[in-house]
């Protein structure tokens, strides 16, 4: 395969003419660090006998800040305004709208910092659609609905974290025919290991792994991995270096050592470290709570000392044939004091036994024991609960009840007509992720106190976590091994509880005449 330094350099110089926007690099140019280099040469240099480009995939997988968002944010722009394809397509894609925009969002801050490349293009924000009408050419975000796609006639296809894809029809909507029009059309994977071993990223992973080692030949496909080998030692600062080859560039080393440092105490913390910094595959979902950290939060909770204590509480409103959750944090009133965790659980009554049969679960015991509360019929009793949530209002200070915005509105209404204060708190990471990790730190540090609820430690031990590419998480229903309800409902009270400190307001039936039930 013949080599031109001339397209090599073409491609380099462009790049490098574009200025960096973010952080202590902004204003500067964008010097490509040598891995970059490297991988710009290739791809760009390499050509086939008839002068075209060899390389018509290349895949990127690398761990987290190295920079692969600006550097297929300047391909782009590269493949839009310099690669002279007339009628050039350019697209971005992830699994959602959002992460795809990263990177056209990096494109634009580039063109907008070069007066150059402004006077030439035409930027359309509601669209998020850059043109360049010099050659009728195009660069623009697509969404993830794969029934839009068909027709497209692509040059370059950016694919932007893979992993996160859940089926494999988008990429293959996009780079299956897409370019058979076009001389040379490029489609570019970028993406981070996952999290789990299937799925269309962990088939890209293991073909672009394979053409690495020469198990496989595919002339056109350009693979470059840096990450972690599943035994390496994850203590060895070297080994950071082959994740992570921007590291002293745009990662500084203490950044790294202080995520694992505190990454190491924590199941799912640590995952994370492994995924994200160093770029290593996950071999299953990992249980995310360390029992032996939650047991040591077995301090006593007596419900009666906690008596027109101020608290938040978080509703997990089931199904009608599952478990409903309402759990009450009570935030610390001193120094040295704990949060508390009071939870309370529902299921149906006529399904007690079915249940226990069915999951292996011993419901029945936790009823006897007072541990569950059952409603009459085979279908939970929302106005029960209702009614048992009034009750605690009169004995608790509840200044909050935080539900799922999308499970519980009718409940919502009724509960706010009884005089509580009704907060909508939504399921996604953005939401999830600040309670849930904040519960893991109060855990860690032995500053909750759930008294040994054997139906919340069951849910507990039961979390399973995702994660998004920012390194967000929040905990999974779907892959939970069984109910965390409970805990569900404990991380919006705490979501509360934490940024709200108590005072001295009593108990809403203060505000109001009492109700004798």
């Amino acid at each position: 395969m013949p080599f031109s330094e001339v397209h090599a350099n073409h491609a380099i110089n462009f790049i490098q003419q574009l200025k960096l926007t973010k952080g202590r690099w902004a204003g500067q140019p964008f010097i490509l660090l040598p891995w970059e280099r490297d991988l710009v040469s290739k791809l760009f240099g390499t050509l086939r006998e008839d002068g075209t480009r060899q390389y018509r995939t290349a895949y990127l997988e690398i761990g987290k800040k190295n920079g692969k968002s600006e550097l297929g944010a300047a391909i782009a722009l590269y493949m839009l305004l310099a690669d002279g394809e007339p009628n050039a397509e350019v697209y971005v894609a992830a699994c959602d709208r959002q992460q795809a925009s990263i990177i056209f969002n990096t494109s634009v801050n580039f063109v907008e910092g070069n007066p150059t490349l402004s006077k030439v293009t035409n930027l359309v924000r509601s669209t998020k659609r850059i043109v360049y009408p010099k050659t009728g050419s195009f660069y623009q975000v697509l969404s993830s609905d794969v029934k839009s796609k068909s027709g497209l006639n692509a040059s370059c296809v950016i694919l932007d974290e893979i992993w996160t894809y859940p089926n494999p029809d988008l990429a293959k909507m996009l780079t299956t025919g897409s370019g058979d029009a076009r001389t040379q059309p490029l489609f570019l994977y970028l993406t981070t290991a996952g999290n789990q071993l299937s799925g269309y990223g962990w088939e890209m992973h293991c073909k672009a792994k394979d053409i690495l080692e020469g198990r496989r030949v595919d002339p056109s496909f350009l693979s470059i991995i840096y990450g972690l080998e599943d035994d390496a030692d994850i203590e060895d600062e070297n080994n950071w270096y082959k994740a992570n080859p921007s590291l002293g560039h745009t990662i500084q080393i203490e950044r790294v050592r202080e995520h694992y440092q505190q990454a190491k105490d924590d199941p799912a913390d640590l995952a994370l470290f492994k995924q994200l910094r160093l770029n290593m595959w996950l071999k299953q979902n990992i249980k995310w709570m360390p029992m032996e950290k939650w047991d040591l939060c077995n301090f006593p909770v007596d419900p009666e000392e906690l008596k027109g204590r101020a608290c938040y509480a978080g509703l997990d409103l089931s199904s009608t044939t599952d478990i409903t959750a309402f759990v009450l944090v009570f935030p610390p009133e001193e120094e040295g004091d704990k949060y508390y965790v009071l939870p309370f659980f529902w299921i149906p009554e006529e399904t007690l036994y079915q249940r226990v049969k069915k999951d292996s679960v011993p419901y029945d015991i936790w009823y006897q024991q007072g541990l569950l509360n059952l409603t009459e019929g085979n279908v939970v009793h929302y106005g029960f609960i209702e009614k048992f949530i009034e009750r605690l209002g009169e004995k608790y200070n509840i200044r909050e009840i935080v539900y799922d915005r999308w499970g519980a509105t009718q409940m919502s209404q009724n509960l706010e007509g009884m005089g509580f204060t009704v907060v909508p708190f939504g399921q996604g990471f953005k939401d999830m992720s600040p309670p849930t990790k904040e519960m893991m730190r109060l855990i860690l540090s032995q500053q909750i106190a759930h008294g040994g609820h054997p139906v919340l430690r069951w849910m507990a031990d039961n979390i399973v976590v995702r994660t998004d590419p920012a390194g967000n998480i929040k905990v999974d229903k779907d892959k939970s091994v069984e109910k965390i309800d409970g805990i569900v409902a404990m991380i919006m009270g705490l979501a509360r509880a934490t940024v709200n400190p108590p005072d001295d307001g009593g108990s809403i039936y203060d505000k109001r005449d009492m109700i004798i039930l």
